[in-house]
């Protein structure tokens, strides 16, 4: 349980820490990082399936089509959230994309229940309908949808309804994920690397090793967070996840110069008060549950 608890609350902080990562990049395209992202966190990936002997699976999955067409949607969710997360973040807007992670326990709330007929109970509903009145405000404050924040929150909740009745693990799925990227990742790198378009084809050593890290430092995250979600609740899971965009969010205003207004903050002040209406609802509900057996 500790030991669930240290590993899920490291992947989120170093989620939370990404976009200091990811202003070294600022020189780099989004496409272009994403395509970096993919290819690196392949090889990694493979190493780690070779050392732990973990590769019998694929001989499975690929006389399997309809595992590869829910993989290769799964993939695309993925990279399109990437992209818009990349996107937000070398273009100052950092606020917006902690944002989008706020949103994301409620969103998946809402899907659950259109997709998987799930029942929310009415203290969770509450918590869905002031996160609404967060983005209407925020919405009529700035005249236009924070469509980045939607963009994340929707991505990523369709990404884990996927995963959430996928039948491979975590680290056999993101593998599986990423090798089906790969081929595009590849051609747009030498598409643009031709053309001398690429930044890594002129980049000078620290921006080189920089996007040849970025292939770990995205899949060691997603390592811890799934060896932390085995071990701990989901409720516990679920108030963890609130480290990555607090710690984006402070950032942001700290250190990354954004502004963050009055109205504005009104707006994540809604966001902020339906995620702990949803929180005090689903301890309390554990607690009356535990209290009935």
């Amino acid at each position: 349980m500790h030991r669930g608890i240290v590993y899920a609350s490291l992947a989120y902080v170093v989620w939370g820490l990404f976009p200091l990562y990811f202003q070294l990049l600022t020189a780099v395209s989004p496409v272009e990082i994403i395509a970096h992202r993919t290819l690196w966190s392949l090889l990694f990936l493979l190493g780690l399936l070779v050392v732990r002997r973990q590769l019998a699976w694929v001989r499975q999955v690929v006389r399997q089509p309809r595992v590869l067409r829910v993989f290769a949607l799964s993939a695309l969710l993925l990279a399109g959230n990437w992209l818009v997360y990349v996107w937000a973040v070398t273009n100052g807007q950092v606020l917006e994309s902690s944002l989008g992670y706020f949103m994301l326990p409620l969103v998946s709330v809402a899907l659950g229940t259109v997709f998987l007929h799930e029942r929310p109970r009415p203290g969770q509903w509450l918590a869905v309908g002031i996160a609404a009145a967060g983005v209407a405000w925020l919405t009529w404050q700035t005249g236009r949808l924070p469509w980045a924040a939607l963009a994340l929150a929707l991505s990523f909740g369709f990404y884990g309804l996927l995963r959430k009745t996928a039948t491979l693990g975590a680290l056999e799925g993101l593998s599986l994920e990423t090798a089906l990227l790969v081929p595009l990742a590849l051609a747009y790198l030498a598409w643009t690397g031709q053309g001398g378009q690429a930044a890594w084809t002129h980049a000078g050593p620290g921006l080189l090793a920089s996007l040849l890290a970025v292939g770990p430092i995205t899949a060691v995250p997603l390592l811890l967070f799934a060896a932390g979600a085995r071990r701990i609740p989901l409720a516990t899971l679920g108030l963890l996840q609130y480290i990555s965009p607090m710690l984006q969010f402070l950032l942001g205003v700290w250190l990354l110069g954004e502004t963050a207004s009055p109205a504005r903050l009104v707006g994540f002040g809604l966001i902020w008060a339906a995620l702990l209406c949803y929180s005090v609802e689903g301890l309390w509900w554990q607690r009356m549950a535990k209290a009935t057996y």
